[in-house]
């Protein structure tokens, strides 16, 4: 009876043990909703890029963080609108300027 009883104390302090490691290491279990089957949570539109767009951007969660190449790929298309918006800016100063000279 005593040797049952050290066993089954014994099971359920490892159990315990194994619980904690699974839970620091898989995280506490939240997860996005649900996609559709084939979809892809990154989504930025081909041109214009707002604000509101990169609030809503989501990416695939993938073991321990988000998958990588999306965020890749979110990351170089913000980096070209930033780009492009900054040229258009000193293209229009450019303009400016020229038109009404100080």
């Amino acid at each position: 009876m005593t040797n049952a009883l050290i066993y089954l104390i014994v099971m359920i302090a490892v159990a315990a043990v194994v619980f904690l490691l699974a839970a620091l290491v898989f995280g506490r279990g939240e997860e996005l909703a649900p996609l559709p089957p084939g979809a892809s949570p990154t989504r930025l539109p081909a041109d214009d890029i707002t604000a509101q767009d990169v609030r809503e951007l989501k990416f695939q969660q993938v073991f321990r963080g988000y998958k990588m190449t999306e965020v890749d790929w979110a990351l170089q298309r913000l980096a070209t609108e930033v780009e492009t918006l900054r040229a258009r800016v000193a293209e229009l100063e450019d303009r400016e300027s020229s038109e009404h000279p100080a």
